[in-house]
């Protein structure tokens, strides 16, 4: 995130400026290459998974090298907090797991899940926010403008955030 504060300025500083700096020390130390997996985990799985699991750790294997000298990239092991009740369904939905991560960083850095039963850490609710429901013409203007894709899921979000886009702002 680009800071819209100018250079040498004094005052206070946002706190999201903060947030991730502080955040990245802590989730290297866990094995996680960067924090997006943890800030971003109840929109990369979906808040009922969200709610069942959460990241511990990303273990990654010892490094492989190919014949040619170059080296071979292995997924890495995510390792899961998972309430003992859930720990089964988990266990089930380890494939969507997997497909959602690697979608969200854009290649295949997770290979398999592991399960640690337990007590998941407490966490402040999520804020409600209320976000009005885009107009007709929003939802047609942005159907016209994503066309027909082979893959329905990515055509239906990408109509869903262009109708948010295009409709007017309401107060």
């Amino acid at each position: 995130m680009q800071s819209t504060r100018r250079p040498g300025a004094r005052g206070a500083k946002p706190l999201g400026e903060f947030i991730a700096q502080a955040i990245e020390k802590v989730a290297k130390r866990q094995g996680f290459g960067q924090a997006g997996l943890l800030l971003y985990w109840d929109e990369i799985v979906g808040e009922r998974l969200a709610g069942m699991a959460q990241p511990l750790k990303l273990v990654w294997p010892p490094r492989r090298w190919s014949a040619e000298g170059e080296q071979m990239a292995a997924p890495a092991s995510l390792i899961l907090q998972v309430e003992s009740a859930f720990a089964l369904e988990v266990q089930h939905l380890a494939p969507l797991i997997i497909e959602r991560v690697n979608t969200h960083f854009g290649w295949a850095c997770v290979g398999r899940i592991l399960l640690k039963q337990g007590p998941l850490a407490t966490r402040a609710p999520a804020r409600q926010t209320s976000i009005s429901k885009p107009g007709l013409a929003a939802e047609v203007a942005a159907r016209d403008l994503v066309g027909a894709l082979p893959n329905e899921r990515l055509q239906l979000a990408l109509m869903r955030l262009g109708s948010h886009v295009l409709s007017p702002i309401r107060f």
